[in-house]
């Protein structure tokens, strides 16, 4: 049977949930083995299979979630103070109590606390300027 260009023999597409024949047979084939599988997987991680031992810890194990971070920094006013925050940042990862991947996400966020400082700063100075020229 050959359809016309465009129209398919089902135009309503594949039913809701229906399941691929494939998928179908791997079930039936597993149904029942579960368990022994599991278990299998299991021995085979505790005699030091890398691969077994990996998916285990994978469904034992949560990933892992970032952490709050916590520590002393000086304080931010204006776009200078930016230099010793990231002093303070520096010093932390050298003395292990942060990660170089969480010191370059705080060195992103004191990036943009910096930019919208120097902005701010910039806006400040001008309006300055533009009254003393304006009352001249």
């Amino acid at each position: 049977m050959v359809f016309e260009p465009g129209k398919s023999g089902n135009p309503n597409g594949r039913p809701a949930g229906s399941r691929n024949a494939a998928t179908l047979a791997l079930d039936s084939l597993i149904d029942g083995e579960a368990n022994a599988i599991t278990q299998k997987c299991i021995d085979l991680a505790k005699a030091g299979d890398a691969t077994c031992l990996r998916l285990c810890m994978d469904r034992l194990v949560p990933p892992r979630k970032e952490r709050a971070v916590t520590f002393e920094i000086p304080k931010l006013e204006k776009a200078a103070d930016c230099i010793p925050v990231m002093g303070a940042i520096m010093k932390a990862v050298g003395e292990g109590d942060l990660v170089p991947s969480e010191a370059a996400a705080m060195g992103k966020i004191l990036e943009s606390y910096m930019k919208a400082t120097e902005l701010t700063e910039l806006a400040e100075r001008i309006s300055k300027l533009e009254k003393q020229n304006g009352e001249r």
